[in-house]
């Protein structure tokens, strides 16, 4: 420990006399890049060798039954790591990143930095229906977030190194540098200035080349686009937009009900056994369903929709094209349960994956439907790209990161505009019935939430505590106006908190309105507090929002309101001239440079 300290303060003391702290962020943004990138390395590894390792008795006879027992285990084994491993929780992980900005002052346990590695490789890896993306991305912020603390950066310089932690993240796992970084912007929601997107420039290129080093430079869907925008099937580009908007509003509202089933399960065995078996039912009867369903996105983008008979019960139907589009139906429905039961069971993963899954099968759907009834010159193919950028700008609420992503993941740039069309127009039908994303929904609820608006962002990030003003000397309503003098000599406010024995703030008595009789040593015996004080109007809470005190400043003319415990008691007052003077500061450092 003394030799980690010592070194620690060599560093430090190397940094300040060498490095101004901008450039000292560009370095940290490489190494920061670099981990990430390292991160997903391992996790894709990982799960490709435990995959590698269940699939090596596949030649034995009835080994596909095995399916439907596998993603229970892989969740089995998770909750048992958390549970008696690990011992602490693991949080979702863009969620959890995104609560760490705006509650947690950027800090995110160490644990996260390998915890979610682990869970995720056992869940996906043995089955569970989702993604490693935000696994990968929680990893990846972890890593930013505790580098940050121990070299001792302030709030802001973790919060950008979390940005930067979480687009290399995304350029690794995807190789979607552009992608990447429009991610950090638009779904992590940082409000960088120019300067400030070096760093992120920086470390979303340290990651894709780690990767590049390790996983090769490849494409994660390669896909040849022969027929690109046609202006003939603008309107099929809007159908599909309107088309993933609606679906992307099926897929919230399904993943946020399954998850409040299972939360009111109180028992984990529970949990796991209703979760498991369901997962297990759905993936035997469905096999497209099992793991992360890349080779699967991969047969949706070739066109290839007689690949849903694979290994199924169905093969009987298997030259149907009306039978497959029947089943490819199915699937989009039943892979939110699918994720969604994953996650209830106690699986660990990202959302990425099933979102991809579910577009590239309604761009198929779509695709093959109208080519059979004889629309010409349409590529499955394109559809189901399109069906992908529709379903991540829809669940997401991020169409820049659809278009990108989508276009970077694919290599099909010639699709571009139509990725444009698709990606807004499923973004504003989703907006129509959902207000924020499976990120955010949660954390909007419990009014956690940061956004790219910089007025509510610096209020969030206020704290009723910090402002409450305590010197106001209170007195007892049974008291005379003589004793109320005496008070108000050792006073230096003018406002005269009235409290009873349990500290029960019962009005106020404010100087301006007696300043006529306080002179008046007549009235001294005779005149009681009660009969001099008031009830102000409004009160605050200790527990209100800063967005709630703002609004009753706005609606009021007074400067100062007492502020109570949700009991009734009095603990202050908050004036409006140091909450102006705090949310001030707050913009100013959201807009000031490094």
């Amino acid at each position: 420990m003394k030799l980690r300290t010592k070194l620690l303060r060599r560093i430090l003391k190397w940094r300040y006399k060498n490095l101004s702290d901008r450039q000292f962020i560009w370095l940290l943004s490489i190494v920061v890049g670099v981990m990430s990138g390292f991160g997903a390395v391992v996790i894709k590894n990982a799960v490709h060798l435990i995959q590698s390792l269940i699939s090596a008795g596949k030649e034995i006879e009835y080994f596909n039954y095995l399916y439907f027992v596998f993603p229970a285990i892989g969740i089995l084994l998770t909750v048992l790591f958390i549970k008696y491993i690990l011992r602490k929780p693991i949080k979702h992980g863009i969620p959890s990143v995104l609560y760490a900005i705006s509650r947690d002052n950027g800090q995110i346990l160490r644990h996260n930095v390998f915890s979610s590695i682990i869970a995720s490789s056992l869940t996906v890896g043995f089955g569970g229906s989702v993604g490693l993306e935000g696994p990968t991305v929680s990893t990846g912020a972890a890593m930013g977030s505790n580098l940050g603390r121990l070299l001792r950066l302030n709030y802001k310089q973790i919060t950008l190194l979390l940005g930067c932690a979480c687009a290399a993240a995304m350029s690794a796992i995807f190789k979607a540098p552009v992608a990447a970084i429009v991610f950090a912007i638009e779904v992590i929601m940082l409000d960088l200035t120019l300067t400030s997107m070096v760093p992120l420039l920086m470390a979303s290129v340290s990651a894709i080349l780690t990767s590049y080093l390790f996983l090769g430079q490849e494409v994660i869907y390669p896909y040849d686009v022969e027929i690109g925008f046609s202006m003939n099937q603008i309107h099929l580009y809007l159908i599909v937009g309107v088309l993933a908007g609606l679906t992307s509003a099926y897929f919230t509202r399904g993943y946020m009900k399954i998850a409040s089933l299972f939360d009111k399960m109180k028992k984990k065995r529970m949990r796991w056994l209703v979760g498991g078996l369901a997962l297990g039912a759905l993936i035997f009867m469905f096999p497209s369903l099992y793991g992360e369903g890349y080779a699967e996105i991969n047969s949706a983008m070739r066109g290839d929709y007689l690949y849903v008979f694979k290994e199924t019960i169905f093969t009987f139907f298997e030259q149907n094209w009306i039978y497959a589009l029947i089943l490819i139906g199915i699937t989009i429905f039943l892979k939110v349960i699918a994720a969604s039961v994953t996650f209830g069971a106690g699986g660990v993963g990202g959302i990425f994956a099933p979102t991809l899954f579910m577009g590239s099968h309604l761009g198929l759907f779509f695709g093959v439907l109208i080519s059979k009834f004889g629309v010409k010159n349409i590529e499955a193919g394109n559809y189901a790209v399109l069906g992908m950028s529709g379903l991540i700008a829809g669940v997401l609420h991020a169409p820049l990161t659809a278009i990108f992503l989508i276009a970077d993941l694919t290599g099909g740039y010639k699709l571009f505009l139509p990725l444009m069309i698709v990606s807004t127009v499923s973004f504003l039908v989703v907006r129509i019935f959902e207000r924020n994303s499976v990120y955010t929904i949660q954390l909007a609820r419990s009014g956690d939430l940061i956004t790219h608006d910089k007025d509510k962002a610096a209020l969030k990030f206020m704290r009723i505590d910090d402002l409450i003003e305590k010197n106001f000397l209170t007195i007892h309503p049974g008291a005379t106006l003589g004793e109320l003098v005496k008070v108000i000599a050792r006073s230096e406010r003018n406002i005269f908190p009235v409290v009873d024995s349990e500290n029960m703030l019962i009005g106020i008595v404010f100087l301006n309105d007696i300043r006529h009789i306080v002179f008046d040593h007549t009235k001294y015996e005779d005149t009681y507090i009660e009969d001099l004080m008031f009830m102000p109007e409004p009160i605050v809470l200790q527990s209100e929002s800063m967005e709630d005190v703002a609004a009753k400043f706005h609606n009021c003319q007074h400067y100062n309101l007492p502020v109570l415990n949700d009991d009734g008691t009095y603990v202050g007052f908050v004036s409006r001239a140091n909450v102006f003077s705090a949310y001030r500061k707050l913009v100013k450092d959201f807009s000031s440079e490094l």
